[in-house]
């Protein structure tokens, strides 16, 4: 009797479990990729063909054009506005029987891809990227080979699309070859590139770089730098630099190439105008220039002008202006008769007032 009841627990607890695995099925949504423009078939669980059910997507009914056909629902021309979580429901009782995440994308493109080494010699990186996107996750594959073996590549990780490869050895006369292959669900991609060691060295710009004007001499600036700080060994693989310089009134510019210095003196500087400089570091004998350094302005020394002194208006009383006394050798103008006779009788009418009064007494 136990035995029996022992039994019938285990069909009844494999029957829940069942049950459980069915509906959790249900609900969780699977993933179905599908290429932009193609028609797309949705099959609604394993139900049965004559089965009835109905569709939603988003938790709306289905707009686009469409058609059902027992449990499958029909996509025509799919293009990104398709994407969604569809739902179907068995009918008349409408319980949910399947969920499907439809992913519309289209097929990988051979990926393009670039390398460089700006840590020589300790090694290069490889870096790529796809010219169309393809709406649904892609992975890359990395593979790279030298003399005839597989290097070890390792993930960049600031970087998404780019890995790191050591040198197994400075100097190698045998090529590099790297395949780079995009993954997704839809299919697959593929890009092989082979250089020499010698041909993808490439600086980083130079650092730092200032330009400041020389007191006393208008035409003149200086300019500094320093050697990128990824540079491993400046002084086993020492670089070279080039300088440009021109004023921004002009668009021509001028070059100048320097061996190991890290400075120059511009000698040959409009006064008074302001300079765009910049530089560009080399390997001394192998390899590309780097990309121009971050612009930099400067304008030659000007000297300072002499101060201006200020005055003060005053305001001043206003005075009776008499005329300047006349030199004594300057010619005396003529004075008029009618003006001496006048001084005369001024002068003797007092003394004839005197002799009037005289006779009258």
């Amino acid at each position: 009797m136990a035995n029996l009841v022992t039994s019938l627990c285990c069909v009844v607890l494999a029957a829940v479990v069942v049950a459980y695995a069915q509906r959790r099925s249900q609900l969780v949504a699977r993933n179905q990729y599908e290429r932009m423009g193609s028609d797309v078939t949705m099959q609604c669980g394993s139900l049965d063909n004559d089965a009835s059910v109905s569709w939603k997507v988003n938790g709306t009914d289905v707009k686009a054009q469409h058609h059902l056909e027992g449990p499958r629902l029909m996509l025509t021309q799919v293009d990104l506005g398709h994407n969604g979580l569809y739902s179907c429901f068995q009918n008349p009782h409408g319980e949910r029987r399947d969920t499907i995440y439809l992913h519309i994308g289209i097929t990988p493109r051979e990926p393009t891809v670039t390398c460089r080494s700006n840590t020589y010699p300790k090694g290069f990186y490889c870096s790529w990227h796809q010219l169309h996107p393809t709406y649904i996750p892609t992975t890359f594959e990395v593979d790279v080979q030298h003399n005839q073996r597989s290097l070890e590549v390792q993930k960049d990780p600031d970087h998404k699309n780019r890995c790191r490869v050591r040198f197994p050895e400075v100097f190698s006369s045998f090529p590099y070859k790297v395949n780079v292959t995009a993954v997704n669900a839809l299919g697959k991609a593929s890009t092989t590139i082979s250089f020499e060691e010698s041909s993808i060295v490439k600086p980083d710009p130079p650092e730092r770089v200032t330009a400041t004007p020389i007191r006393f001499n208008a035409r003149r600036l200086e300019v500094s730098w320093h050697s990128p700080a990824t540079w491993p060994d400046i002084d086993n693989f020492p670089l070279k630099y080039f300088l440009r310089y021109r004023p921004l009134i002009r668009e021509q510019w001028q070059h100048v190439e320097l061996s190991d210095s890290t400075s120059h003196i511009i000698t040959d500087a409009y006064a008074g105008k302001e300079y765009i400089i910049q530089v560009a570091a080399k390997d001394t004998e192998i390899g590309t220039w780097s990309d121009w350094s971050v612009a930099v302005h400067a304008t030659p020394w000007i000297e300072d002008p002499l101060p201006i002194t200020s005055t003060t208006e005053v305001d001043f009383p206003t005075e009776t202006k008499t005329s300047p006394i006349p030199s004594s050798n300057a010619p005396q103008k003529a004075e008029p008769p009618v003006g001496r006779a006048a001084r005369l009788l001024t002068f003797f009418s007092p003394l004839l007032l005197g002799m009037l009064l005289l006779f009258m007494w």
